[in-house]
């Protein structure tokens, strides 16, 4: 009798638990839809995934074959965005080159979200010596301007995108760190934290399992304005000509390819900047939906 009363209790408290979870999925779900920032920042980030992901699919040109008959065409209905000075459809280049920039974007954001997001759990954790050593090099990080620090570690190591990526993640952790550390030393000293030390959980599992799913929320809201800041700074980079190099297509390269013939041809740099702007813009809704989401829920 005593077997079969827990047994059915077990079945009881799952069942509960599952529903508890689908109630949670549903809420916010519903949470998602009333939020109109984040609503339309998924779906143009979510048009831009579908060009990125399936290039071939919109476009029927090479992005580097050069038409010597084609060249600096206005848009047309054969080229969509025109061509530039060497007959290279220009709606494919954006197209293809939409994949690149968004994968520097999310790739440049990731590594320091990751480093950073450690680096601050360790220093607003534990304090002290650890503490002050993260901070200082954060702060001497901090006194020099982002894209300075990017032009100076690329010039170092060389133009590429193996570069570009290298440097942004060795600035842009900075700022995820400082970030966490300030909400750790805040949630370090809540009831729940101490009760854990009591019953002797180790610092890993009160780190990982106790504070990180408190403090993550506000580093992921960062992280979707981040990636709109590692976007502009890679854009910013090839226009220099010190990030991507030709023929690659990239939103930035394209843009600096066609500054010098505005006037004769505004289309080969008015595209790119269109697809790069609406991008960032795209991200940044996500970003400002996210913190609306999370508000509401906090309440």
């Amino acid at each position: 009798m005593d077997i079969r009363c827990s047994a059915v209790a077990d079945t009881s408290a799952k069942s509960f638990i599952e529903k508890k979870k689908q109630n949670i999925l549903i809420d916010t779900f519903i949470l998602i839809l009333k939020s109109k920032a984040l609503v339309i920042g998924l779906i143009i980030i979510g048009i831009m995934l579908v060009l990125a992901l399936f290039p071939s699919v919109f476009t029927k040109f090479d992005p580097n074959y050069i038409d010597g008959n084609a060249i600096m065409l206005s848009p047309c209905t054969t080229h969509w965005f025109g061509t530039d000075m060497y007959g290279r459809d220009l709606f494919s280049r954006v197209i293809y080159a939409t994949r690149l920039d968004l994968f520097i974007g999310v790739s440049a954001m990731f590594v320091p979200f990751a480093i950073g997001t450690s680096l601050g759990l360790i220093s607003g954790y534990y304090g002290g010596k650890v503490d002050a050593l993260i901070m200082r090099i954060v702060d001497i990080l901090m006194s020099f301007p982002y894209m300075v620090l990017c032009i100076m570690i690329v010039a170092i190591i060389g133009a590429g995108i193996k570069s570009l990526l290298i440097a942004m993640w060795l600035v842009d952790w900075k700022n995820y760190a400082r970030l966490i550390r300030s909400e750790v030393m805040i949630v370090k000293n809540s009831d729940f934290i101490q009760a854990a030390k009591v019953m002797g959980f180790s610092d890993k599992r009160i780190l990982l399992r106790h504070i990180l799913p408190n403090v993550l929320s506000s580093a992921l809201v960062y992280a979707a304005s981040d990636i709109v800041v590692c976007m502009m700074a890679s854009a910013g980079l090839s226009f220099l000509g010190i990030g991507v190099q030709p023929p690659t297509p990239e939103w930035g390269a394209l843009i600096a390819l066609g500054k010098t013939s505005l006037s004769k041809s505004w289309w080969q740099s008015f595209f790119p900047g269109i697809f790069l702007i609406l991008s960032g813009f795209g991200f940044s809704l996500i970003g400002d939906g996210m913190s609306d989401l999370l508000r509401t829920r906090g309440r």
